[in-house]
């Protein structure tokens, strides 16, 4: 992560120009930026900080691309701070103010493509621990047989865009799969509080077999979301646990008027991810239920498989092949 440096002195020297992003969009970028770096290898070790952090900020009238090695067209040169190593590009608005998401915008790298704070309807301090969810997709997405083996899936269909992910017919309405599913989620949210061994090792064997009722496709989907998105989402729970033990929040970031003490959002996540799967609600939420009952799984795979995330890479789409 050598460029991050670099970057975040730009972003103090264009701070109130007025002719960039604005000076507190700046603090939380150069926030997520230093957050990343330190919590990543506790978080995750395993080299996420050398694959690339492009960033696309989208404001109500234009975007800024940061961190990117091309220009991709209808994009020019914005402002510039020297020494600065780095590139803030610039366009009119295309996305969404309130877009948040991660795929190969421009072609690879993958970008960040995300709105302001208070466009996503996030305080300053969960849009930080945002990115760096947002951040994991990108370590996911750079690794070199991520799309030969997402091809593999065959679930795309005659989509070409990536949509599927999104759009995939899961029979989220189907009685014989939301009960089921909805079942292990309230169980799953009482072993996080509290379990033995054997009653965790129980609930993987009763998920294997919910898995081998389901339809091959739909396995294989629901497989995928739980490996991509729910680890995310278990990466953001414990980036925010490291972060109120051991990260020093720059001044500039505590004093904006929305920042949160790191503490008291993860204490908000975790709760968040129990109450999602207590209360599960898999016709409602579709493939959103997906986020929690996944990083439920790795939570657990922490408790007897400490090595699981070694396997990560290697063992795609299938959380529960690492289960003990």
């Amino acid at each position: 992560m050598r460029a991050i440096p670099a970057l975040c002195a730009a972003f103090i020297g264009l701070a109130g120009q007025g002719d960039g992003p604005e000076p507190a969009d700046l603090v939380r970028i150069r926030e997520a930026f230093r957050l990343t770096e330190a919590v990543q290898d506790s978080v995750w070790p395993g080299g996420w900080g050398a694959v690339p952090y492009p960033l696309l900020l989208v404001t109500e009238e234009r975007e800024f691309l940061m961190g990117f090695p091309d220009t991709p067209s209808g994009f020019v040169e914005g402002p510039r701070v020297e020494p600065f190593e780095g590139r803030i590009l610039e366009r009119p608005r295309e996305l969404p103010v309130n877009v948040l998401a991660t795929f190969p915008a421009f072609g690879p790298p993958s970008v960040i493509v995300v709105g302001r704070a208070e466009a996503t309807g996030k305080t300053s301090t969960s849009w930080v621990l945002t990115l760096v969810h947002e951040r994991f997709h990108q370590f996911q997405t750079a690794d070199s047989t991520y799309y030969a083996a997402v091809e593999q899936l065959d679930l795309a269909g005659d989509d070409q865009t990536g949509m599927w992910m999104l759009n995939y017919p899961f029979p989220y309405d189907s009685q014989p799969v939301i009960e089921p599913f909805e079942n292990l989620s309230r169980r799953l949210a009482g072993l996080l509080d509290a379990s033995t061994a054997v009653e965790r090792g129980a609930f993987w064997d009763d998920y294997t077999r919910f898995l081998e009722r389901l339809a091959d496709r739909d396995r294989r989907y629901l497989s995928f979301q739980l490996w991509q998105e729910g680890v995310a989402r278990y990466v953001e729970v414990r980036a925010a646990e490291v972060a109120a033990r051991t990260f020093a929040p720059a001044a500039a970031f505590a004093a904006l008027p929305d920042y949160e003490p790191f503490a008291d959002v993860a204490a908000q996540l975790h709760e968040k991810l129990r109450d999602d799967l207590r209360n599960p609600d898999l016709a409602g939420r579709k493939r959103v239920s997906f986020y929690a009952f996944g990083a439920g799984l790795a939570l657990l795979l922490d408790e007897d498989v400490p090595d699981w995330k070694a396997r990560y890479m290697a063992e795609k789409f299938a959380l529960e092949a690492y289960a003990p």
